[in-house]
């Protein structure tokens, strides 16, 4: 087995003609910025979170089988360069770019943080090193995706974060947003990548409360510290001066507590024991 590549959380390796083998590991990034600690459990938790999601959704996707507790084998398909963001809640980027007046919402939408969307808005991005936000008209116009392409995903992206919000809603948590890539196999858009708490918002229902930042089951509580702590703005600062951003040091208190979070999250919706 031959390897390939090695991204910010999963590394690549050449099964066959027809196979990769994804390995998770237990690192972490986050405003794109990697992390030198690691966040003990991660990789098993998002192995069996992708393993999870894959069977749930109806989608066609790449999943074959999961190998062993950190290593799934999944189909190799040509990806599509694009990121399709599904946001439920308005939240996270979505409110610092409508505060600048780079995005719309639509027409009655409650601006208050936390509060839930109309509908859930299909928010696609560049995918590259730092996304970049795009619309329909900025997809087309760098070719991304054809028309046809860009309406299949929109289409598709809302109906899979519908799926797992309602999932997510019977496990006692809110789906806040979604990340999900897609590619080519055998002529057809299929589902790809991975689907865990590194490519959502989980809320816990109970706690839930409009207008505040939410408990964090996923990757957020470390974007969160980092915002709180000023690091946020210092890793703005330095890319605005052209110098890559430097990693502070996560204390163990937010190392645990990740920990903890994944774990609670992957069992309550699952089911399953780790």
């Amino acid at each position: 087995m031959k390897f390939l590549t090695s991204g910010k959380v999963k590394d690549l390796y050449d099964v066959d003609k027809n196979t990769l083998l994804f390995k998770f590991s237990d690192r972490v990034s986050a405003y794109d910025v990697k992390f030198k600690q690691d966040i003990p459990r991660k990789g098993e938790v998002l192995c069996k979170f992708a393993e999870f999601w894959f069977s749930k959704l109806s989608v066609p996707n790449h999943f074959v089988r999961r190998e062993s507790d950190t290593e799934i084998i999944v189909k190799k398909m040509k990806m599509l360069p694009i990121e399709c963001v599904v946001r439920g809640y308005f939240y996270g980027s979505l409110v610092t770019r409508w505060k600048k007046c780079e995005v719309k919402v639509p027409e009655g939408t409650d601006t208050t943080i936390a509060a839930k969307l109309p509908e859930p808005l299909f928010d696609p991005t560049t995918k590259s090193e730092h996304d970049i936000p795009i619309n329909k008209e900025k997809a087309l116009e760098m070719n991304l995706v054809t028309k046809e392409q860009y309406s299949w995903l929109e289409k598709t992206s809302i109906e899979i974060y519908k799926k797992m919000d309602s999932i997510a809603d019977d496990a006692g948590f809110i789906l806040a947003d979604l990340k999900l890539e897609f590619g080519i196999l055998d002529g057809k858009i299929t589902l790809g990548d991975s689907i865990g708490p590194d490519e959502y918002r989980l809320w816990p229902k109970d706690s839930y409360s409009v207008g505040k930042i939410q408990e964090a089951y996923d990757k957020q509580l470390l974007r969160d510290w980092l915002t709180a702590n000023g690091y946020q703005k210092q890793f703005d600062d330095e890319r605005d001066a052209g110098r890559e951003p430097f990693a502070p040091e996560i204390p163990d208190e937010i190392i645990q507590k990740m920990t903890e979070r994944y774990v609670m999250a992957y069992e309550k919706l699952t089911g399953n024991t780790l």
